[in-house]
């Protein structure tokens, strides 16, 4: 089964038992940027510098990503162009919900409704279906542990993992200093076409900007 980026990194977020969010806010942000890189990777997006812009209207087949399609498409409302951190900021909320309900869909994690103090509900999502996530990590294993070479998709998702600190959610028995520098190396890498790493790079600095803004307002 495929599934997106964006899906990758909501698997390594959840806790298989619990089905609880794990770095919830870090990993929000993430999966933005991983259904942005998406976008980009088929073509359907431009990423440059600190703006956006939609380039092919054309859906791809994935309800996930289209759905991004036509959200982008009334929020730029006629313009070329827009900041990537206001649209990573607009739609994280959005985007993390739709990359649960899409993980429902194909039967990965079953959504519960859990009462907090038996008054405020509280979805998790636990585990349905380890398959998936189980080849993710061993995946991820291959090439940051034993030094396979990764392919378009698997580079641009470690990229992701490692500019918003999710190294412990994809290596739980390691410590980050561990990975965090064959993940750079690989961030950094030539793994794609330059107009590919160069949009990675401009978005792994939007997600920097966002996921600082947001941990100073928090703590304001």
């Amino acid at each position: 089964m495929r599934v997106t980026l964006a899906e990758e990194i909501m698997l390594l977020s959840l806790d298989d038992e619990s089905g609880a969010a794990r770095q919830r806010q870090s990993a929000g942000w993430a999966v933005a940027g991983a259904l942005l890189l998406e976008l980009v990777l088929a073509e359907r997006v431009s990423v440059a510098g600190k703006y956006l812009e939609l380039s092919n209207t054309e859906p791809t087949g994935e309800e996930l990503l289209d759905g991004r399609i036509r959200l982008l498409e009334a929020w730029l409302r006629g313009r070329d162009k827009r900041r990537v951190t206001d649209w990573l900021t607009k739609d994280q909320p959005k985007a993390v919900g739709a990359t649960l309900e899409r993980l429902g869909e194909r039967g990965l994690v079953v959504a519960q409704v859990h009462k907090v103090f038996g008054v405020f509900p509280q979805r998790r999502y636990p585990e349905a279906d380890g398959t998936v996530e189980s080849a993710l990590r061993e995946r991820l294993r291959a090439v940051v542990l034993d030094g396979a070479e990764p392919d378009e998709r698997t580079a641009g998702l470690i990229a992701l993992i490692h500019s918003a600190k999710l190294h412990r959610l994809a290596f739980p028995d390691r410590q980050p200093d561990e990975v965090t520098a064959r993940m750079a190396e690989l961030a950094a890498g030539r793994w794609a076409a330059e107009s590919v790493r160069a949009a990675i790079r401009d978005m792994q600095a939007a997600m920097v900007t966002v996921t600082v803004v947001t941990v100073l307002t928090a703590t304001s």
